[in-house]
């Protein structure tokens, strides 16, 4: 169990260091190493495990807890958790105290806006993941398409998108 841990603990802290732009951005590596490399979790239970996450209430990373979990349990979640929240953290804090250390440098904007690119293309990816994990079927492309059209195009509550989404699945999946 301890060299799992391990194993938890050393793929989600390098992930944690990855996760410029939040966590939804290491998402396609964190499959990648899950499934593909550590088999830890069927491509079906991943995808069942992010769906969980993202429609439970709490943090939108609430999977890496969850995979914690499904690997190893109570401990695999705390240890997943930790490690995914820690070492991004502590970065954070450190950079934020450089930073404003060093705001008066005529470079500091230049590189807060070449940032912003890779904190843009890192949440991409996440949300191209996402459309994967849930366009299985054309019900499931239907789906994405008209709620990518309803968030770009009118003021709706993200959790109405997401319920109504949520329902046309169940729907077409009892159909």
């Amino acid at each position: 169990m301890t060299s799992v841990l391990t194993q938890i603990a050393t793929v989600f802290s390098q992930l944690s260091l990855l996760s410029f732009g939040g966590g939804n951005a290491v998402l396609p590596e964190l499959q990648r190493q899950a499934v593909d490399l550590r088999s830890w979790a069927t491509p079906e239970q991943f995808h069942s495990l992010f769906g969980l996450s993202q429609a439970a209430p709490g943090p939108n990373l609430m999977i890496v807890t969850l995979l914690g979990w499904h690997v190893a349990g109570p401990g695999g979640a705390l240890v997943a958790t930790l490690a995914m929240v820690g070492p991004s953290a502590l970065v954070a804090v450190l950079v934020t105290r450089l930073w404003h250390g060093l705001r008066d440098r005529p470079w500091q904007r230049t590189v807060q806006a070449a940032m912003t690119p890779v904190s843009a293309g890192l949440v991409c990816a996440g949300a191209v993941f996402a459309v994967r994990a849930s366009t299985g079927t054309a019900t499931g492309v239907v789906i994405v398409v008209v709620a990518t059209a309803l968030a770009a195009t009118k003021r709706l509550h993200p959790l109405a998108i997401l319920g109504a989404g949520a329902a046309c699945g169940l729907v077409a999946a009892v159909m």
